[in-house]
């Protein structure tokens, strides 16, 4: 098939619900409201979706996903959907453990469905990874399930919103243990994913990478701890012989984020979690997305939790799941361009 025959074609992306007690499938009923040029199908409880629309007093109808037909543009107040039973009664902002499973499944469904290529991307709604854990199935995230459903040895983590992409060294991983997980080996996994992926899904020839030193002022030449001499600035120095890209840094974490030089810059590496998500979302929360990279597959996913303080009210705002959306259309696009 052409690149023109296949940007042609209706996408297809595939929606988790994410924990049923929760506002993602709030979010997800008033996402179908309006039309969209991909055809969208929900993986959720079928009766979890009904319910949900006719307590928000929205129209909702859903057809069973067939993909043996064509794909077709969503309509709005409809869904495709393949069905995945709740495993216990839902009470909306109460956790149920027994529902953990039920949440898996739905994971489960959309990585098969993502590795098969029935479906081009991946859009999940939020969890909870306490709940998860306390029925007793190990679980630390997205980013990590999808990797190891998909034997996918090494991901990354990406969060962006309008002008800021930021990736992460480590993901979620106790701050005490951030100092001995960076080294050059990870270093050069993660670089290297992050290159091949701006590269791949973002069309980006030649990526310009801002990299974060892990202390504060970037060690202060070795005053403030040795990680960058001794792992970061000799890895970036390795790396720029080998990798297609512009890696800039290590600079400090505290003036990383100036407008003036993001503006220069395709994505920024921070070394942890927590150094470099909370710019991103002062700058972009409710208009963000989380991506993993690395995996075979698009997948995306809404910035916010599963908002059980909310759930029920119909005050749950669909921005970061419309936001998810349109960044997942666009990477498409790009792949098939």
């Amino acid at each position: 098939m052409s690149p023109l025959s296949a940007a042609l074609q209706t996408p297809r992306i595939l929606i988790t619900a994410g924990e049923p007690a929760g506002i993602g499938p709030e979010i997800l009923v008033k996402l179908a409201q309006q039309p969209h040029s991909a055809q969208l199908i929900a993986c959720a409880s079928k009766q979890l979706l009904l319910d949900t629309a006719q307590w928000l007093e929205l129209p909702l109808s859903l057809t069973d996903f067939d993909a043996t037909q064509p794909a077709k543009p969503h309509h709005a107040g409809h869904l495709s959907i393949i069905d995945s039973p709740l495993l216990a009664y839902n009470v909306i902002g109460q956790l149920n453990p027994d529902n953990a499973q039920y949440v898996i499944n739905t994971l489960n469904i959309a990585a098969q469905m993502a590795m098969s290529k029935q479906v081009d991307a991946i859009l999940t709604g939020p969890v909870h990874k306490g709940v998860i854990n306390q029925s007793g199935l190990k679980f630390s995230g997205h980013t990590e399930f999808f990797a190891e459903t998909s034997n996918t040895e090494k991901v990354v983590m990406m969060l962006a919103t309008d002008g800021l992409r930021v990736t992460l060294a480590t993901t979620h991983l106790p701050l005490r243990q951030v100092a001995d997980a960076i080294t050059p080996q990870l270093l050069e996994q993660v670089l290297t994913i992050i290159v091949k992926e701006m590269q791949h899904k973002f069309a980006i020839a030649k990526p310009k990478i801002l990299v974060c030193g892990l202390n504060p002022h970037a060690g202060e030449d070795g005053h403030l701890g040795m990680e960058e001499i001794e792992v970061i600035i000799p890895t970036l120095e390795r790396l720029r012989d080998q990798l297609n890209a512009d890696l800039i840094g290590p600079i400090p974490a505290d003036t990383a984020f100036k407008p003036n030089l993001l503006e220069q810059v395709d994505c920024v590496l921070a070394m942890y979690h927590d150094q470099g998500l909370p710019t991103l979302k002062h700058k972009g929360f409710g208009n963000a997305i989380n991506m993993t990279l690395g995996l075979p597959f698009i997948r995306t996913s809404v910035d916010h939790g599963t908002g059980l303080d909310i759930a029920g009210k119909n005050i749950a705002d669909v921005g970061s799941m419309q936001y998810a959306l349109q960044f997942t259309l666009d990477l498409i696009q790009r792949q098939t361009s």
